[in-house]
């Protein structure tokens, strides 16, 4: 999946300069994972180094996913087939600037996390 699909991927939108980090599901930590990663991505971070797995260091929680949601639940949704509509439809519209947005944040978030040494800090964001 990794090699035939997500790494083209990536690729393909980022050219060969991106840096690949995951979180900390166990699937992500098999050896054969980070040795495939190591191996095949420019700029992997190792698991070592990753920050602490916080939605205040994730784009998509921190920023993306509120207004993802806001649309997909303007209206009561009737089932799992609905939703999957609704939530395929709004990923398909959503605008670049807000992607953007996110990503312009993560820098200082990440900032903020290491002066606060890995503790709170949505306080002084």
């Amino acid at each position: 999946m990794m090699t035939q699909h997500l790494l083209p991927a990536m690729r393909h939108i980022s050219g060969e300069i991106f840096i690949f980090q995951q979180d900390s599901a166990p699937a992500h930590l098999a050896r054969e994972t980070i040795e495939l990663l190591s191996r095949m991505t420019p700029t992997f971070i190792e698991p070592e180094m990753w920050p602490p797995n916080s939605p205040d260091l994730n784009p998509v929680h921190y920023s993306i996913w509120s207004v993802v949601e806001e649309r997909i639940y303007q209206q009561r949704i009737q089932n799992t087939d609905e939703l999957r509509h609704r939530l395929v439809a709004v990923l398909t519209d959503l605008e670049q600037h807000i992607v953007d947005t996110a990503i312009d944040q993560w820098r200082c978030r990440l900032t903020a996390c290491i002066r606060a040494k890995g503790g709170h800090f949505e306080h002084s964001l």
